[in-house]
């Protein structure tokens, strides 16, 4: 490790202000702190986000779920709301990583991340989610914009996400099995506005909804309408533990799966 100032503020505002002058936000610092170790990143210095009660807590807004950026995976998985009213959500998050890192991994940290195998991503896009920011609502759709890269700008974080609550939903993961990260992650969910099939893990881009997938089972939610859509492999990570022809393969398993889940 280097020399490096820390700070830990109180307020958002603080916070903001340290930001505006050049501070990189550590959330739970599962990857931050890891890439510092390796000098992958060499920030001058951190503002550490956990004394920002503004970025904590979980609460029912009307019919959605506000999750605030601070919470720990660990929070959401046995929070009594989330297991309520979006199981699947629960659920993703029990089996991010081992226990030492959904104790200090928080659900903010890992969407601005946008790691391509993080599972909290396909969460935020099946579900048509809302990012919240100390400046703006970014849609869920307008947020990622590719592998490690969101909307976000300079000086912007993420303060809580606001779920809408679906009338079904699962996530299904085929993880590696030393990270514990996706190697293929569905999250199928049905929505207000349809079925939605978001997938991470399986792209070097990082996570996306299959417009194909979404055709055929808003069309009909079958196992078998699952299973008559062809997946291209041509835009498929392919890396030391799968093939691009194997991840299409899990893509369509797993989302069979997922229809079954839910019927």
């Amino acid at each position: 490790m280097y020399a490096f100032t820390y700070e830990r503020p109180h307020s958002l505002s603080d916070v903001a202000k340290l930001i505006e002058h050049g501070s990189q936000p550590l959330a739970g610092g599962q990857t931050l702190l890891a890439s510092m170790k390796q000098r992958l990143a060499s920030p001058e210095a951190l503002v550490d986000l956990s004394q920002v009660a503004e970025l904590k807590g979980i609460k029912l807004n009307g019919s959605s779920l506000v999750i605030g950026a601070m919470s720990r995976h660990a929070e959401v998985a046995s929070n009594e709301l989330v297991i309520k009213h979006i199981p699947a959500l629960a659920d993703l998050a029990g089996h991010i990583g081992d226990k030492q890192v959904r104790a200090m991994g928080t659900i903010g940290g890992s969407v601005a991340n946008n790691d391509p195998s993080a599972c909290y991503p396909s969460a935020v896009l099946a579900l048509g989610a809302k990012v919240h920011t100390n400046r703006r609502i970014i849609n869920a759709n307008d947020f990622f914009l590719g592998m490690f890269s969101t909307a976000l700008e300079s000086g912007e974080i993420i303060t809580a996400i606001e779920f809408p609550i679906p009338k079904k939903a699962v996530y299904l993961k085929f993880k590696q099995q030393a990270s514990r990260f996706a190697m293929v992650g569905i999250f199928l969910a049905q929505t207000a506005e349809g079925v939605h099939v978001a997938v991470t893990g399986a792209s070097s881009q990082g996570v996306f909804r299959h417009a194909g997938l979404e055709a055929a089972l808003n069309k009909s939610f079958t196992v078998e309408s699952a299973a008559s859509v062809a997946i291209d492999a041509s835009d498929l990570n392919a890396d030391i533990h799968a093939s691009a022809e194997y991840r299409a393969h899990l893509i369509s398993v797993q989302t069979q799966r997922a229809v079954k889940y839910l019927l």
